[in-house]
């Protein structure tokens, strides 16, 4: 997925939430360093719901964007789209769709379709948590990242191009500590063959208004078995502004 594509799929969720009854979040946290430490970064999240008698869909883009004095240290993007039929009030089928470019995670890309059952565990006014159990396909291309000794990625080698059957795993959790505190983790798990990616974003909310809010958060990735060179875990902590879409 390229910054062009990125940026129209950004565009598109944009537009639709303006155009229909969407809600959600869109965030953006931004890091500038200049004198003795030179450093950049930048991530965006866009993450929204359309609820009606009997569909949900959801919809996430992010991305995220790093660079030191001399050379870039980070660049990802990850799209999500999920619709949920709704088979009782608290139980429903889904159909999801993943795609995530990682430069710096040893697969040039990653993309997963899934179908299975969603259920709502807890459905309170202060606390909420939904799981969603699935299985589907994961298609992914792998690659050789060539480090400078500074750890410059100079170049990349392509690798295989693979796939397999997956399960996968998803739950959102929320709690409302007070009216304007409230704490949410998303968690995002695939395991098949060849391996096991999960992905956990915990962050804690605090409103400054009904539109405004500051989000402090902390995610992890980990895959058990990443190609040549790579990390298997990657962790990141973000301070952003929250704009609520109503």
């Amino acid at each position: 997925m390229s910054r062009v594509v990125s940026f129209v799929i950004v565009s598109l969720a944009l537009s639709a939430a303006a155009q229909a009854q969407w809600t959600g979040k869109a965030e953006l946290g931004i890091l500038l360093s200049d004198g003795n430490t030179e450093a950049k970064s930048a991530n965006t999240k866009f993450d929204l719901t359309h609820e009606g008698s009997k569909w949900r869909n959801n919809f996430f883009v992010g991305a995220l964007y790093g660079e030191n004095a001399e050379f870039s240290t980070a660049e990802r993007y990850e799209a999500r789209y999920q619709a949920d039929f709704k088979i009782t009030d608290r139980m429903s089928w889904f159909t999801a769709l993943r795609g995530e470019q990682d430069r710096f995670s040893g697969f040039a890309y990653q993309v997963t379709g899934s179908t299975g059952v969603g259920y709502k565990f807890i459905d309170s006014p202060t606390t909420k948590l939904t799981a969603s159990l699935g299985a589907g396909y994961r298609r992914q291309k792998s690659e050789i990242l060539v480090k400078s000794e500074a750890g410059e990625v100079i170049d990349r080698l392509d690798g295989e191009v693979g796939g397999d059957p997956v399960a996968t795993l998803s739950s959102n959790y929320e709690h409302a500590f007070t009216e304007n505190t409230k704490l949410t983790n998303k968690l995002l798990a695939e395991s098949g063959s060849d391996n096991t990616a999960l992905q956990n974003d915990i962050a804690l909310i605090v409103s400054m208004s009904k539109t405004l809010a500051l989000a402090v958060g902390f995610g992890i990735r980990y895959n058990s078995d990443p190609p040549p060179l790579a990390e298997s875990t990657d962790t990141l902590t973000t301070v952003n502004l929250v704009y609520n879409i109503q």
